[in-house]
């Protein structure tokens, strides 16, 4: 039931998409405010505190990926990014500017309805086992909390850096595949290019690693994808 209580702000210039999606997701039992611009939506957006954003990349006052980035400073928001564009390159960046998914115009409301449930069901009340606290000598993650602290400094990752290092490292010396980590992380069958799971893993490691050209914590396996790796203890 918490999901249905969710609170959704969608922001789109065009009004007969805005105005599509906010039926469509209030019939759904959503929470929904829309805006059309950046200022408007920075100033509903402070007053809403919405769990998702939805939010188009090209505005009339604004680029939709700096919106992203200034709202994930303020709060945890997830954000859904909502675009005509369709080469990689502009979603790799969306991903990299801390973006949850990307949906590519035209699209189908039933779509929207799988990418916004899949984003939304982060926000699942997690077990007493998935609660505890994973620390690893200078590196604590808290998922209650869900927040990541090194050297006792609060480290800032987005709603999908910070889920996916918490599985990763839950399952420390274990190798996942891109597409495992996908369908583990992003919690559907993601369809595109599996690169985005390497940008989000250069996200993490600028922030947690010493050297990002040798990783210590986030190890590259060779031609099948990732392993957290726990320091030491000694």
């Amino acid at each position: 039931m918490a999901m249905a209580l969710a609170k959704i702000l969608v922001v789109d210039d065009d009004p007969a998409i805005r105005n599509l999606i906010q039926r469509f997701l209030s019939k759904q039992n959503y929470q929904v405010e829309s805006a059309e611009d950046g200022k408007t939506a920075l100033a509903v957006f402070e007053q809403f505190n919405p769990d998702l954003v939805i939010l188009d990349v090209n505005l009339p006052d604004a680029l939709g990926y700096n919106l992203c980035e200034q709202m994930q400073t303020m709060t945890k928001v997830f954000v859904l990014m909502l675009t005509s564009r369709s080469d990689e390159a502009d979603k790799i960046r969306g991903f990299s500017q801390g973006a949850d998914d990307y949906l590519t115009k035209p699209f189908s409301l039933a779509e929207l309805e799988v990418r916004v449930g899949a984003i939304l069901k982060r926000q699942r009340s997690v077990s007493t086992v998935e609660k505890q606290r994973l620390t690893f000598e200078k590196l604590m993650i808290d998922p209650e909390r869900r927040e990541v602290t090194l050297n006792n400094q609060l480290i800032p990752l987005t709603a999908l850096e910070f889920d996916l290092l918490r599985f990763l490292a839950s399952h420390p010396g274990r190798v996942w595949r891109r597409s495992e980590l996908i369908q583990e992380v992003w919690d559907y069958e993601y369809v595109g290019d599996q690169r985005v799971v390497d940008v989000h893993i250069g996200q993490i490691r600028k922030k947690i690693e010493i050297d990002v050209t040798q990783p210590i914590l986030i190890q590259t396996v060779r031609g099948v994808g990732y392993k957290f790796e726990a320091p030491d203890q000694t």
